[in-house]
């Protein structure tokens, strides 16, 4: 019998995605436009606006990724001045006119056969 086909052998995984709105800032250098994240010192470039801010939403991608492969990410956010704020202030929290945002997809595989109980 084929290991894939029997249920029992199958790995069972499930994708969360995570998604982040982040400031971003563009301006334009000579031929190319320039994209970065302030708030996590995140930049790239592309030959367009939009090019541009797909690169930097997959720098932050991959940034966010590394981080949390590294048991990193607690630290760093905790050193770029990120708090934890309760979802009724969030709701409350104006934007800033004149500050441009992109999302930012964190896309993970959850292994159900290997999960851990919470230690919380």
């Amino acid at each position: 019998m084929n290991q894939y086909k029997d249920t029992k052998y199958r790995m069972k995984t499930i994708t969360i995605h995570f998604s982040l709105h982040l400031p971003a800032k563009l301006r334009r250098k000579k031929k190319w436009f320039l994209a970065s994240c302030p708030i996590l010192d995140v930049h790239s470039q592309g030959e367009t606006e939009e090019q541009a801010k797909k690169n930097l939403a997959e720098a932050l991608t991959l940034f966010f990724i590394s981080c949390h492969e590294r048991g990193t990410l607690d630290a760093v956010l905790k050193e770029y001045g990120f708090t934890p704020i309760q979802p009724s202030v969030y709701e409350k929290t104006p934007t800033i006119s004149g500050i441009e945002y992109i999302d930012v997809p964190i896309p993970f595989y959850v292994n159900m056969n290997n999960r851990q109980r919470c230690h919380a």
